[in-house]
């Protein structure tokens, strides 16, 4: 199974002492990342700045994540930018791969850590899912946001109102004016 990962780094380059890594987390692969999202990659390319170390056959990475989302406005739907700047800390540990049942039981030490194959760590799911927690539920443009204007009527390049009406509401429009 040749599966490409962007952010990668081999374990066996690691030590106690540890490493600096920055990787450019590029706008095209946010957007693919984020393709089944309401947010999605807007401006620049983004950074994962890190320093990997060993702790055992376990590695420890703390970093920070950046990067700017566009995701719509909650009231009116206009694009709004979410500028991400968060702290990344996480502990991945050497899992044995099995195909036995037990893969569906975790212990509460293992709650907190990734797993990796004790060869390549792997970040992409990292930086996924930490570019999807970071973006809030209801981002809005403004506090103040009207939200989408209630006139549905159309209106021309000077905003005046016009008067044409689609033909087929006009026995809806007759009985308006009837009403009137």
């Amino acid at each position: 199974m040749g599966t490409s990962h962007e952010f990668t780094l081999s374990a066996g380059d690691l030590d106690a002492g540890g490493r600096e890594y920055v990787f450019p987390i590029p706008a095209a692969w946010m957007r693919g990342a984020l393709e089944e999202h309401e947010a999605t990659a807007s401006g620049p390319d983004g950074a994962l700045s890190i320093r990997a170390s060993k702790s055992g056959s376990d590695v420890v990475v703390h970093g920070t994540l950046d990067a700017v989302l566009s995701a719509p406005c909650a009231r009116c739907l206009e694009p709004v930018d979410v500028n991400i700047h968060e702290p990344v800390s996480v502990l991945f540990a050497e899992r044995a791969r099995s195909c036995g049942e037990g893969d569906l039981e975790i212990s509460a030490e293992e709650a907190d850590t990734l797993p990796f194959d004790g060869e390549t760590v792997v970040l992409d799911d990292l930086v996924r899912d930490e570019l999807i927690l970071q973006t809030p539920s209801f981002p809005l443009c403004s506090e103040d946001c009207p939200g989408i204007s209630p006139s549905l009527r159309p209106k021309d390049e000077k905003g005046a109102l016009l008067e044409h009406v689609d033909p087929r509401l006009s026995p809806l429009r007759r009985l308006l004016d009837q009403k009137e």
